[in-house]
């Protein structure tokens, strides 16, 4: 690896007290690569020895007689100097300190990899872009004018189509771009504002200007980031933020909630969500904090629902309306009945919605198109017809070669462009990742020129700028990095438009050799990393914030937490799956300990049968495992092979995964440690069984047992956290009624089997029951050695003190699943009414037996109970989750 060479060759004592931090800065300053302007110097990167080094040297002799490199621009010397001599010294401590408040706020970015998607901690890097008051004059007025430009041709082009007919723009582009929306045509969207969020990719290109190299027009993504990035890299820079009046970001913020309410006839009252694409998003981060900061309801497509050409989130107390969707989700997968068929994550007849004017969509579906790098060359000219302006800020070249005389000017002058895809990937257009031409081979160039030749529409030829370098802190020098800017503007539903005064500006990694090549796009998904971007202030700075207003009494008095359904839907099957997860595990313990006394013959027959019984019923093994008498060794290995299986099996690594997959969409609502509890379960107990079955000696049962009692604990410690540690909400008490339906069908089965079988017949089979409700030493305690059927069935039936017994678990079910569904009284009750009371059921009767010795009246008490948890189950789902019967709540019109 190229070692670092800064202008200097050691830093300055840190005890000399005529120097100041500017002067250290500059001395720590590693060169930047020629041809690319340098934001620390303010001016372009020269050779070594060149005769602009020379002159820029003796500009900046005043600052160090032995300062060897140029002198700083104006905004690094003021951020140096405000932040100290003492300051620079910190700068290492306050790098880890940002480092640790990223993973503290549980900042991350998912990556798409080949072998399956990842999650990484979001990359935030010291020190931050700045950007001078009258430079951000200039971006700020180009922004806005590029604003009105994009929104007025999408208004042009799903109405009139002035700018197709009359050649502006190309038809055969427009019309073959897959994110070209047909059904959009002619609908009007409310105020006539199509674009509420748009994003400019800017760059500084060596002439010292601003060159847009991108627009993101669908769902933007970046500003959940911003602010990420700037409450944590203002904190470690405070005397610098305050000194050099940096400006503050709510205004824009509460401008855009504005303009969405502005434009809903709700006003004021309308109510605003964020659609996210769910956890699995690469970006679902941000989503989650935006929506927070901005004091929005986060939801997917699956927790809304269309009624009447109106949008209506589902929660657990009805349906309520929704006015303003501010959407994360890209326009194909919107709404499955006029998009994309296939689409998990739209809403059905949300287009319709808003054609009907009765929803604002930020963005409005349709304007992917716009992002194509093939328009570049075109927008000059339709800012010329439509606005009469010239481009204030203008494209850095590209060519589109569908225009035959483009591609015939430029095929044999490819080491001058990137290849880009003029489309992204669709039924109907074929993505690629973008190609830079100079550094590939004479066979990889010359397969490329054939594919351009065979389908030159697809492709697209952008100019190789070289953007500017920003400094980054490594390793106590400042190391100069490719930088790229993207910046944000929003509509205020009047006509006008505001811009952030900040951005997300992305930064190359560092490299290995200082020819390499960086990333064209300096794109998250290929590693790059993020800083916080500083706008000078020009006059005040804004002083608006979006923190709430302090709570009176009176305004908490009755109040209420939204919980939407699917949340309620993940907390339900978070309790379901933590249970169910606890009873393969102890149903796994009980079975292998059976199977290695079995292979001493010291096990009945009758046990066999049971566990047999169960094992399937809950998945443990599959139906064509032949049976343990018939088998002993392959049930055997069948039941640890299924043990951690994730995908054929509905094991305890089955169970597991699916905790993981409720905890994932709920990671608001846990804790961390709650959080870290069920991720370390699944994945250590995955990692370990796989030592375990790789083993060429075979799997020894006394480890397979110990992973299993290792899971057991970790499962308690999550029982623990989910009884004490969470908020006794409607959530709550699904939580918690999920845990009681599992638990009860899984009670009254296991004595089902039990007595059909007649394990009450002898001590082992009477220890497995015992086992199977884990309470062996509750009824050790309260009955000693007694193997007798009434003290156990009132254990296990009667006793309302034992959580364990289907009289506790019955009660409890019933009491939170009355107060869960105490706004809709009559239909809980309903279903509450003829539900088992087991501790009303006769001991007597149910513990004896009938004239054939069997237990008729106490087995047919125990299939009710477990047909009306599962019932009760089913009509939860429909009412709480689904919304479906015949009369609709509307709580909020």
């Amino acid at each position: 690896m190229t070692p670092k060479t800064p202008l200097q060759s050691s830093l300055l004592p840190d005890d000399d007290a005529s120097l100041d931090a500017s002067t250290v800065a500059a001395g720590a300053a590693l060169r930047g690569r020629e041809g690319h302007y340098s934001e620390l110097h303010g001016q372009l990167n020269a050779r070594p020895g060149s005769q602009s080094q020379s002159q820029s040297q003796s500009q900046g002799q005043s600052q160090s007689q032995s300062h060897a490199g140029p002198p700083l621009a104006p905004l690094w010397k003021a951020f140096f100097e405000a932040t100290g001599v003492e300051g620079w010294q910190e700068l290492g401590q306050r790098a880890a300190r940002t480092q640790r408040r990223v993973q503290e706020d549980g900042a991350s970015y998912n990556v798409y990899a080949e072998d399956g998607q990842s999650s990484r901690v979001w990359p935030l890097e010291l020190l931050p872009m700045m950007i001078s008051a009258q430079e951000w004059r200039h971006i700020n007025a180009g922004v806005i004018q590029r604003s009105k430009l994009l929104n007025a041709t999408l208004a042009d082009v799903y109405s009139s189509r002035r700018l197709l007919d009359e050649g502006l723009l190309p038809p055969s582009l427009v019309f073959a771009h897959p994110q070209y929306l047909r059904p959009m045509h002619g609908v009007q969207p409310l105020g006539g504002v199509h674009l509420h969020v748009l994003a400019f990719d800017l760059a500084r290109g060596a002439d010292g200007l601003w060159w847009v190299v991108g627009q993101r027009t669908q769902a933007p993504s970046g500003l959940g980031y911003v602010l990420e990035n700037r409450l944590i890299i203002a904190e470690q820079f405070p005397e610098a933020f305050r000194e050099m009046a940096v400006q503050r970001l709510a205004g824009s913020f509460q401008t855009l909630l504005q303009g969405l309410t502005r434009l809903s006839p709700e006003g004021e009252r309308a109510r605003v969500a964020l659609l996210t694409p769910g956890p699995r998003n690469e970006t679902y981060f941000e989503h989650a904090f935006l929506a927070r900061y901005l004091g929005i309801t986060l939801v997917e497509g699956g927790d809304l629902t269309v009624r009447d050409d109106r949008v209506y989130l589902k929660t657990t107390l009805g349906l309520e309306r929704v006015h303003v969707l501010l959407r994360r989700v890209d326009d194909e997968f919107l709404d499955p009945l006029e998009l994309r068929s296939d689409s998990a994550l739209g809403v059905p007849g949300l287009v319709q919605a808003m054609r009907a004017g009765h929803v604002v969509l930020a963005n409005a579906p349709g304007s992917g198109w716009l992002e194509s790098p093939g328009l570049a060359a075109f927008w000059p000219g339709v800012a010329k017809r439509l606005l009469g302006e010239k481009l204030l800020l203008p494209d850095a070249a590209a060519w589109w070669c569908g225009e035959q005389a483009v591609w015939e000017e430029y095929r044999d002058a490819l080491d001058q462009f990137v290849v880009a895809p003029t489309f992204p990937s669709s039924e109907t257009t074929r993505g690629f990742a973008p190609a830079v031409i100079a550094g590939m081979s004479p066979a990889a160039r010359d397969a490329l020129l054939s594919r351009i030749s065979q389908d030159p529409a697809a492709h697209t030829l952008q100019a190789r700028i070289q953007p500017s370098e920003t400094p980054v802190w490594s390793e106590g020098s400042l190391e100069q990095r490719a930088a790229v800017l993207r910046v944000f503007a929003v509509s205020d539903g009047k006509g006008s438009w505001t811009v952030l005064p900040g951005g997300l500006t992305r930064v190359a990694t560092r490299r290995s050799r200082r020819d390499d090549p960086p990333d064209p796009w300096l794109s998250m998904q290929q590693g790059s990393a993020s800083i916080d971007t500083w706008v000078m202030a020009e006059g005040q700075v804004d002083r608006t914030s979006l923190l709430p207003k302090p709570l009176l009494a009176a305004d908490l008095k009755d109040v209420h937490w939204t919980v939407t359904s699917r949340s309620a839907e993940n907390l339900f099957w978070l309790g379901r799956y933590t249970e169910r997860a606890e009873n393969s595990v102890r149903l796994a313990r009980l079975t292998l300990d059976a199977l290695t006394a079995a292979a001493r013959g010291s096990t009945p027959p009758e046990v066999l049968r049971v566990l047999d019984a169960m094992t399937r019923r809950y998945g443990l093994v599959g139906e064509s495992v032949p049976s343990a008498e018939q088998s002993l060794r392959v049930f055997e290995r069948s039941l640890v092979r299924a043990l951690p299986d994730t995908v054929e099996a509905s094991s305890v690594g089955w169970n597991l995964r699916a905790l993981q997959g409720c905890a994932q969409s709920l990671r608001e609502r846990l804790s961390s440690e709650h959080w870290n509890l069920i991720h370390e379960v699944g994945d250590q107990f995955g990692r370990q069984m796989k030592e375990l079955l790789a083993n060429d000696f075979g799997t020894p049962l006394s480890e397979v047992t110990n992973a299993l009692a290792r899971v057991d604990t970790h499962l308690a410690a999550i029982t623990g956290a989910q009884t004490d540690r969470m908020t006794r909400d409607d959530g709550w008490r699904l939580l918690s009624v999920g845990r009681q339906l599992e638990r009860l069908d899984f009670f009254a089965n296991a004595l089902i089997e039990g007595f059909a079988h007649k394990l009450h017949h002898n001590e082992e089979g009477f220890a497995l029951l015992l086992g199977l409700f884990d309470s062996t030493i509750t009824y050790r305690a309260q009955f000693q050695g007694r193997r007798e059927v009434p003290p156990l069935l009132q254990l296990l039936v009667h006793d309302t003190d034992n959580p364990r017994s289907l009289a506790w678990v019955a009660r409890t079910l019933r009491e939170r699943f009355l107060k869960l569904s105490r706004h809709d009284h009559d239909w809980a009750l309903e279903h509450a009414r003829g539900f088992p009371q087991p501790e009303y059921w006769s001991l007597e009767e149910i513990s004896t037996p009938g004239g054939e010795g069997d237990y008729a009246r106490l087995t047919a008490l125990l299939q009710d109970c477990s047909e009306r948890a599962l019932d009760l189950s089913v009509q939860i789902g429909r009412r709480l989750f689904n919304h479906v019967g015949s009369i609709d709540r509307m709580v909020w019109q």
